[in-house]
């Protein structure tokens, strides 16, 4: 028998959310950037307009993506196509041991960092 992993639920890193769809938008996620779990931290490519997962420090060509400005609502496969996906960007309580990083934020000083630009956004994370 093989080893399942538990994959994270779609939106259950979500306490609370504005009323209607007003916490939600639609983005994409570009081709390449693989199997990605609901509640990981993404930030916004400036050049592209796209989403990936909000790394820690500046990386070229994914220029504006280290600021962290929404979460990711459900688990998408992103590795061979780019994806359409939604994302909770505002006026929402997360809960913060079921939020995912990229790798590079990988101590307590830059988790604390992406919380703080998701609190910038409007998503308290507790």
């Amino acid at each position: 028998m093989e080893n399942a992993t538990m994959q994270t639920r779609n939106l259950a890193f979500l306490l609370s959310e504005a009323a209607g769809r007003r916490s939600r938008s639609i983005v994409t996620i570009p081709n390449g950037e693989g199997k990605l779990a609901a509640g990981t931290v993404l930030g916004k490519v400036t050049a592209s307009g796209e989403y990936i997962p909000s790394p820690n420090a500046e990386v070229v060509g994914k220029e504006g993506a280290e600021t962290a400005v929404a979460v990711l609502a459900y688990g998408v496969d992103a590795t061979d196509q780019a994806v359409e996906v939604t994302v909770i960007d505002r006026d929402a309580e997360a809960k913060q041991p079921m939020l995912s990083f990229d790798a590079s934020v990988d101590d307590q000083t830059k988790t604390d960092a992406k919380v703080a630009q998701l609190n910038a956004v409007g998503i308290r994370v507790r």
